[in-house]
């Protein structure tokens, strides 16, 4: 068995990525989108094999993200509670085309 997480290197997906290698006998695949993070996506890549990870891709979608993602929530005015900034939630729909 075979599937592809979307991976940040953070404790959340650290923790799924092992309990679906040990629970499911799953080879992971992870899969890191680069949206602006910089020096965070380096030591993602080394968790990761650290973690056992054979294929491990990083993809910079960056340009599309800001274009077609965050320059369109702007225009939208798009607040969480009327104060708040869509951070990472923005992203997930462009992170799971890409995957």
């Amino acid at each position: 068995k075979k599937v592809v997480l979307a991976y940040s290197g953070g404790l959340d997906t650290s923790v799924i990525l092992k309990w679906l290698q040990n629970e499911y006998g799953c080879e992971v695949v992870t899969f890191t989108a680069d949206l602006g993070q910089g020096e965070e996506l380096e030591p993602a890549r080394r968790k990761a094999e650290a973690l056992g990870v054979k294929e491990i891709y990083v993809d910079d979608l960056r340009e599309e993200f800001v274009r077609d993602y965050v320059f369109p929530m702007f225009r939208a005015n798009a607040v969480y509670e009327g104060v708040y900034l869509l951070g990472t939630s923005i992203a997930r729909p462009l992170i799971a085309k890409r995957q």
